[in-house]
């Protein structure tokens, strides 16, 4: 079976260039991924979170919609 989750993440530039980038899945369950380029990290990242959820599972989502004003 195949399902879509939604997981928020942090991406950041370290001083020698290199991108990481890190999501919790659950709250004691974190993935990370790196790489040469913002994307090449968030890719990593993805392939981590996969790996991760094959492990501990997939958390239940809520879905909430808010007004951002700005």
């Amino acid at each position: 079976m195949q399902r879509d989750i939604t997981v928020s993440f942090l991406v950041v530039e370290d001083e020698n260039g290199t991108w990481s980038a890190e999501a919790a899945l659950t709250p004691k369950s974190f993935a990370n991924g790196e790489g040469a380029t913002r994307e090449a990290a968030i890719e990593d990242l993805k392939e981590a979170i996969a790996a991760l959820a094959d492990v501990v599972g997939v958390p239940e989502q809520l879905t909430v919609t808010v007004e951002v004003n700005g």
